[in-house]
């Protein structure tokens, strides 16, 4: 009886960090060109991590759902969602996401430290009109709000591509840019 209680009990203590939900903040001190304020929240039992980027008109928020394999991008300043596929060999894990923001913040990354991965989209000029494919998580980001899809482009530089993008920085880990012809700034 004394093992079954003493394995319980170890069981809890390294089960819980896994289990948790936890959040990280950022701050961008000195707020010169960079990106405000990013906080990322992490709940493992839903397998979502969302990241918001607090800075007056230029905020957004990004939500991660690892188990639908989508993610979604608010964009307060176009008032629209952007919907796309989770690219899983450049956006880290659920728990790399958090191991990696807290090293970042412990470390005081930012500019100084290796470059991020960047990923590039087309957003696609028709508005979605089920956002039920996409998973619960999305639709109640995303209700009620303009959203659009968005596909990969492979080997794309953002410098070098023609149309204008709406650019998010995730906590200097992973560059994402959504590129439309049309998309005003």
């Amino acid at each position: 009886m004394k093992f079954t209680i003493v394995f319980a009990g170890l069981l809890g203590i390294f089960l819980t960090p896994t289990l948790a939900d936890y959040d990280i903040d950022v701050n961008d001190n000195n707020n010169s060109g960079g990106s405000g304020q990013q906080s990322v929240s992490v709940n493992n039992e839903h397998g979502v991590a969302n990241i918001d980027n607090n800075n007056g008109w230029g905020s957004w928020n990004s939500l991660w759902d690892y188990g639908s394999g989508f993610a979604v991008i608010r964009s307060f300043k176009k008032k629209s969602c952007f919907v796309h596929k989770m690219n899983k060999e450049v956006m880290p894990s659920i728990q790399a996401l958090g191991m990696l923001a807290k090293k970042n913040k412990l470390q005081g990354r930012g500019p100084e430290g290796p470059p991020p991965k960047s990923l590039i989209y087309s957003v696609k000029p028709d508005k979605v009109n089920n956002l039920d494919q996409f998973g619960e998580s999305v639709v109640t980001m995303c209700k009620g709000i303009p959203t659009y899809m968005a596909e990969e482009i492979q080997g794309a530089n953002p410098i070098l591509y023609p149309e204008k993008c709406f650019k998010v920085d995730i906590l200097w880990i992973l560059n994402i840019s959504l590129c439309e012809e049309a998309m005003e700034n």
